[in-house]
């Protein structure tokens, strides 16, 4: 028999299998499984030196494909672990650069943790500019101009031929010769050309000359079938001639085909001094005017139509082909697509030179000539200015050695990003470069860019990558490129 005290409770045997249990539902029936820890890490970029207003340009990558662009200070989350590398690149402010430091890091993110990385802009050296040769010989190089996507650049030559320049080297045969048709008395001559905008499939280019008339032609041609580098001679169609009576200057000169797809050109008022026949300001006629014509399917019973939106198709109140009006001799103009402006360098008449900028889709705009020049009353103490287009910039042409202002172009080339945005122009006798930049309604930041001794300045052109040229009456192009 077992003694009594072997059926009494025991309660030190209950209490330690009390604690064993507890033991092991804490611990997983006996089996450890850590807490879950961080997979992704953060990083910190810090971006400093930069003026209110002035964004940086800082991408960072790393694994997976990862990119991301900044232009301020920000802390990117939940990122994958690994090496991630900075790249900064510089940045445009008015006329200068703000270069950062340092261009290139690497800094690796770590899982649970936040790495940092800084880079610093600061004013790099200002830029300047000059003009390097790339044609030599030329007779009067009044234009520049190239096919969408062509690295060649055609020059038009104020005789009436329009050369090629192909990889560094001006080609003895004439891509057109219109010589026979034209004269270069007072300001006559073959004064622009444009490539229609589906040229590399339709092989179709406009020119704009006067004829032995003294009249204003413009014309559509074809380059040939067997080789790129010459015109077709037998495919001319004549799209628009205009009567210039009297006078040999003043006939503008340029056409451009707009971002809308139709033809600009611009005319001059028609000679002599202060319009006398009032030109400008009369809406039945196509002198003193901007043009805007549809050419898209051109054939000799309608070389043309009028595009919808001219101010005054099919009204009794002007001529169907306007745009606008009210200009003394428009020699160049210029479409910033990026912007949607249209600038025009009006010629003045013996004290003021003028730009002008307005949307590119305003339609009717009255650019005050001949009863404004620039932005001051014509041969009166007063006048009327109500409905006229003052320009964004004027200078005066009595001092300086100044005497006609030759429009350029807004830049928007890739060789000089510091230069982005700015109107380029110069002065037919000053043979100087000047730049400004404009937004809101007005113009800002005048730079002289310290350009001389290149002769007069007759115009300045345009290539397929939107790099600018300046044309001298020395017989020489030139690139504007960086010092």
């Amino acid at each position: 028999m077992r003694p009594l005290l072997s059926r009494s409770p025991r309660p030190w045997l209950a209490l330690l299998l009390a604690c064993c249990l507890a033991l092991l539902a804490a611990c997983g029936g006996g089996q450890h499984h850590p807490a879950p820890g961080a997979t992704t890490g953060d990083l910190t970029v810090t971006i400093g030196g930069l003026p209110a207003g002035v964004g940086g340009t800082v991408t960072v990558t790393g694994p997976a494909s990862y990119s991301k662009t900044l232009t301020a200070s920000a802390t990117l989350t939940d990122l994958a672990p690994g090496a991630y590398a900075i790249n900064a690149a510089s940045v445009a402010q008015g006329t200068g650069t703000l270069a950062p430091t340092p261009v290139t890091q690497q800094v690796r993110v770590n899982a649970g943790t936040t790495a940092s990385a800084s880079v610093l802009y600061a004013a790099a050296a200002p830029m300047a500019l000059r003009l390097q040769e790339v044609a030599s010989g030329l007779s009067s190089p009044l234009f520049l101009t190239a096919p969408p996507g062509d690295s060649r650049l055609f020059i038009v030559e104020r005789p009436g031929r329009i050369r090629v320049v192909q990889n560094g080297n001006l080609l003895a045969t004439p891509f057109l010769d219109v010589s026979t048709l034209t004269t270069i008395s007072g300001e006559r001559g073959l004064l622009s050309m444009a490539f229609h905008p589906q040229y590399a499939s339709n092989g179709y280019f406009f020119i704009y000359y006067t004829n032995l008339a003294g009249d204003i032609v413009i014309e559509r041609r074809q380059v040939s079938a067997g080789n790129a580098n010459v015109a077709d001679p037998l495919s001319a169609l004549t799209i628009l001639t205009i009567a210039h009576p009297t006078f040999s200057n003043h006939y503008g000169g340029l056409l451009s085909f707009g971002p809308d797809g139709y033809l600009y050109a611009g005319t001059g008022d028609g000679g002599s001094a202060g319009d006398p026949p009032r030109n400008a300001q009369n809406t039945n006629v196509l002198l003193g005017k901007l043009l805007r014509l549809d050419v898209n399917a051109s054939t000799v019973a309608q070389p043309y139509a009028i595009p919808p939106g001219n101010p005054f198709a099919g009204t009794a109140g002007g001529r169907g082909e306007i745009w606008a009006y009210g200009l003394r001799n428009p020699w160049r103009y210029a479409f910033d697509v990026p912007a949607q402006l249209l600038y025009i360098a009006d010629v003045g008449q013996a004290s003021w030179e003028e730009v002008d900028a307005r949307p590119v889709g305003q339609a009717g705009n009255n650019y005050g000539w001949n009863i404004m020049e620039g932005a001051h009353c014509y041969n009166s103490a007063s006048c009327n200015q109500a409905g006229l287009v003052l320009p964004v910039i004027e200078y005066d042409t009595g001092s300086a050695g100044n005497c006609s202002i030759t429009g350029g172009y807004v830049y928007r080339g890739t060789a000089l990003p510091a230069l982005a945005g700015q109107y380029l122009y110069s002065d037919y006798c000053g043979g100087w470069l000047k730049s400004f930049s404009y937004s809101n309604g007005a113009a800002s930041a005048v730079t002289d860019w310290g350009i001389t001794n290149v002769g007069n300045i007759l115009s300045f052109g345009q290539d397929a990558q939107n790099e600018l040229y300046m044309l001298s009456g020395t017989g020489k192009v030139y690139r504007i490129v960086r010092k």
